[in-house]
């Protein structure tokens, strides 16, 4: 079978098992979602969901946000792991939106990046969840099952991105992105996965993990 093939395959099974799809991480506007990205660094979307109410009734833009200390943010974020790291990057990351943006969340991949804490794969999510811009955020999960139905060679999250990008037309970046997050926690685990009754493994999970 030719990979277009495959890939137009893939896209169908996606298709009929989420035909719409929403940002799992609850938000209000461009700010929060960006904050709630950040929090999801190695945490679920789950807990960041519960997490995010509390410190959003604390403050739900820059200019509240930096009228907290770094200690009082950490507490609320505690729950999604890595908070010293993220407390300081949201009050770092509030402080330049008001000082070079007036408080709004910048909508290019170099202003976003340039942010504390604010790499490629959290700068993607805001991109095209928030702004509709192209773009095909690449996290662990993602990386693990385009490995696992043979889509990229599994070497690193960026040759990933470059191998769904160049597979996947761009117009469906955007939905192909969530699609597979959501398909990955009901039928493609990363433990206790049954590639048998998996609607996509059971036809190209690659040969040498089912044995």
């Amino acid at each position: 079978m030719k990979k277009s093939d495959k890939v137009a395959d893939i896209l169908k099974i996606l298709d009929k098992h989420y035909p719409t799809v929403t940002t799992p991480l609850h938000h209000k506007d461009a700010y929060t979602l960006l904050v709630s990205v950040l929090l999801s660094a190695q945490c679920t979307d789950e807990r960041v969901n519960k997490t995010t109410p509390a410190l959003f009734a604390m403050a739900d833009n820059p200019f509240d946000m930096v009228k907290h200390s770094v200690e009082e943010i950490r507490e609320i974020i505690k729950p999604c792991g890595l908070s010293p790291m993220k407390s300081k990057g949201i009050y770092g990351l509030s402080k330049i939106l008001i000082e070079k943006y007036n408080g709004q969340v910048p909508n290019t991949f170099e202003e976003l990046e340039e942010l504390p804490a604010v790499g490629h794969k959290t700068a993607s999510v805001v991109m095209t969840q928030w702004f509709g811009i192209p773009a095909f955020p690449v996290d662990t999960h993602i990386h693990r099952l385009a490995y696992r139905w043979g889509l990229t060679n599994g070497k690193s999250v960026e040759q990933t991105e470059h191998d769904l990008k160049r597979l996947i037309p761009e117009e469906k970046w955007n939905k192909v992105h969530l699609q597979i997050i959501y398909f990955g926690r009901e039928y493609c685990p990363a433990r206790g996965h049954q590639w048998q009754t998996c609607p996509i493994c059971k036809k190209y999970m690659r040969k040498q993990l089912r044995e």
